[in-house]
C-alpha cells in the first residue's frame, strides 16, 4: 500500500508544483506588475524552491553531443547496441571529419562501463563517460526502471545481472576481439563474478578490469550502508521495503524496491547537508547568482531521479554481498542461462589485469573494500595488478568531478594503455590499429603484492590466447535460485560506419 499512497500523494502535489513554477516566473518577468514589488525576488525564490521540492524527476539524459580530442571537436552519437529486458547497452559513437583525428580514434581501446543498479540511473556516470570518450571507444550498461518492465519479461535476479555482464563482454569481444571493463560501486561484485566464471570455463576474458569504490569485501571499514545491512535480517528487508508496482505503470504487479525509498535513504544519510544546500540555493536565487543556481539544479536533477529495482535482485544482493559475504568466502554459486550452477572462483583469472580505485573519504564503500579484490585474484602476477587511493576524494569524487578528471582518470588511462594488446581483425567491425611500440607511461599507483595462491580442487581450463601481432557492487546457506532467468532480447548489431 505504501507505493500506492506515495503515487497518490505525488499526483496530488504535481499541479501545485507546476503552479509554483508559474508563480516563480510571474515574480521575475519584468513585463509583469508583480515583478515590480520590493519583495518580488524573494517571493520568486520561495516559489522556485517549492517547485523543485514538489516536482517529479524523470530519467535524465546523458546529453553528450561532442568532446574535445586534442583541440578537435568530435561529434558523439548515442545509440542502443543491445536491448535486453532489464538493461540496454549504450554506445557513444564518435565522428570526425578530421582525417588524423579519425585515424587516432580508430586505434583506441574499447571500454565497457558497468554502471551501478542501486537506485540511480546510469547518467550518474555522465562525467565518467565524457572524460573517457577522449581516449576510448565507450559502451555503458543503462539499467531500466523495473516498474517499466512488464511482468511477462520474468523476474530479475543477481544471477541475471552476472549473465548480462557476460553477454555484453562477449558482444564487444565479437566485434573488437577484446575489451576493457570498468565497474563503479555496486557492480564491482557481479563484474568480478562474471569474469571469474568466464575464466573458469576457459573463455577469453577482458584485457583489464577496474574496480572503483565497490563492496568486494564489505566487512572492511564498514560504513552506515554496511551496518544497516548487517543489523537487519533478510526477512526484515523483504517485509519492510518490498512493494508491488501500482497499476498505472507497465510493470504493474512486479515486486520492487521502490526508488523513492532508496532516495529517502540517500537523504537520511546526510540530512543537514541537503537542508543547507537547498537554503543556499534559495539565497543564490535572491542574489541572482545564476552559476551557483544552475550547478544546484544540475546536481539535484540527477540526484533526485531514481529507479525501482526488482525485488529478487535487491534481496539477493543484500544477502550475497552484505550479509553472507559469499564472494570472499568462496561460497557463491551462479546459475547460467542454461540452468547450470557454477561456483565463482576469482582465483581462476589469469589473463585480466586488475586495477582497484578507492576514495580516501569514501563513506559508501569503506577503505579496503575494493582493494580486497587483489586477495581473491591470487593467480595474477604483480605486473597485472595495481591499487590507487584518491586523496581527498569521497565516493562520487572517484568517478565525477575535478579529482576524477585530474587524479583518477590519468591512472586508469595509463593502466589500460599498459595492458592494451592487438586483437584479431573482425570482419565488418571497426578495428584497433597495431599497438604502438613506444614505451607507455608508468601507472602512478602502488603495486599490490600477490596473495598466496589458494588451494584449488580443480584446475581451471586454459584460456584461449587472443591472436596478437605485437606486445606492447538473514543468514541462509547458499541456495539456488529456482526462478528462470529473464528472457533475453538482443538487438541486431548496427551497421558499421566510417567513423570511430
Amino acid at each position: 500500500m505504501l507505493y500506492q499512497i506515495y503515487e497518490t500523494q505525488r499526483s496530488l502535489m504535481e499541479p501545485f508544483a507546476d503552479l509554483a513554477e508559474v508563480a516563480a516566473k510571474l515574480y521575475t518577468n519584468p513585463a509583469m506588475p508583480l515583478a515590480q514589488l520590493p519583495i518580488a525576488q524573494r517571493v520568486s525564490a520561495a516559489y522556485d524552491l517549492m517547485h523543485r521540492l514538489g516536482k517529479d524527476y524523470e530519467k535524465p539524459v546523458f546529453g553528450i553531443s561532442k568532446v574535445d580530442v586534442d583541440g578537435v571537436d568530435v561529434a558523439i552519437h548515442e545509440r542502443i547496441e543491445v536491448d535486453l529486458p532489464f538493461c540496454e547497452l549504450r554506445r557513444f559513437k564518435r565522428f570526425s571529419d578530421d582525417t588524423a583525428t579519425l585515424e587516432k580514434l580508430k586505434g583506441q581501446p574499447v571500454v565497457l562501463i558497468v554502471a551501478p543498479l542501486s537506485g540511480h540511473y546510469a547518467t550518474l556516470l555522465r562525467d565518467t563517460v565524457r572524460t573517457m570518450l577522449k581516449d576510448h571507444k565507450v559502451y555503458i550498461t543503462d539499467w531500466k526502471n523495473a516498474r517499466l518492465v512488464p511482468l511477462s519479461e520474468g523476474e530479475f535476479h543477481l544471477d541475471d545481472y552476472v549473465n548480462y555482464v557476460q553477454d555484453f563482454i562477449r558482444y564487444l569481444q565479437k566485434g573488437y576481439g577484446n575489451c576493457h571493463v570498468l565497474s563503479v560501486c555496486q557492480p564491482t561484485v557481479p563484474v568480478l563474478a562474471a569474469i571469474s566464471l568466464m575464466a573458469s570455463r576457459g573463455e577469453t576474458t577482458p584485457l583489464t578490469m577496474t574496480m572503483m569504490g565497490g563492496p568486494i569485501d564489505a566487512r572492511k571499514s564498514p560504513t552506515a550502508v554496511n551496518d544497516l545491512a548487517v543489523e537487519r535480517s533478510h526477512s526484515w528487508f523483504e517485509n519492510n521495503v518490498i512493494y508491488r508496482v501500482p497499476d498505472k505503470f507497465p510493470g504493474a504487479g512486479r515486486r520492487v524496491y521502490p526508488g523513492f525509498l532508496q532516495h529517502t535513504g540517500f537523504v537520511a544519510m546526510n540530512p543537514n547537508r541537503h537542508a543547507t544546500s537547498h537554503y543556499d540555493y534559495f539565497q543564490d536565487l535572491i542574489k541572482g547568482d545564476n552559476e551557483s543556481v544552475e550547478s544546484h539544479r544540475k546536481f539535484y536533477d540527477e540526484y533526485n531521479a531514481v529507479l525501482d529495482m526488482d525485488a529478487d535482485y535487491y534481496l539477493e544482493t543484500i544477502e550475497t554481498v552484505f550479509q553472507e559475504f559469499k564472494l570472499v568466502h568462496g561460497t557463491w554459486d551462479v546459475k547460467n542461462p542454461k540452468g547450470k550452477i557454477e561456483r565463482v572462483r576469482p582465483q581462476d583469472i589469469t589473463h585480466t589485469a586488475l586495477l582497484t580505485v578507492e576514495g580516501e573519504l569514501d563513506d559508501i564503500s569503506g577503505a579496503g573494500q575494493s582493494e580486497a579484490a587483489h586477495k581473491l585474484c591470487t593467480a595474477l602476477k604483480p605486473a597485472q595488478r595495481a591499487h590507487y587511493e584518491a586523496k581527498g576524494a569521497g565516493h562520487y569524487g572517484i568517478f565525477s568531478g575535478r579529482r576524477w578528471r585530474e587524479k583518477v582518470y590519468p591512472v586508469l588511462h595509463a593502466f589500460i594503455q599498459a595492458h592494451q594488446k592487438d586483437v584479431a581483425p573482425v570482419k565488418g567491425a571497426e578495428q584497433p590499429k597495431q599497438a604502438s611500440t613506444r614505451a607507455v607511461a608508468p601507472v602512478k599507483a602502488k603495486p599490490v603484492k600477490a596473495a598466496a595462491p589458494a588451494k584449488v580442487a580443480k584446475k581451471a581450463a586454459p584460456r584461449k590466447p587472443v591472436a596478437s601481432k605485437g606486445a606492447v557492487e538473514t543468514a541462509a546457506a547458499p541456495s539456488v535460485v529456482k526462478s528462470k532467468p529473464a528472457a533475453r532480447k538482443r538487438a541486431a548489431p548496427a551497421k558499421p560506419a566510417a567513423a570511430a
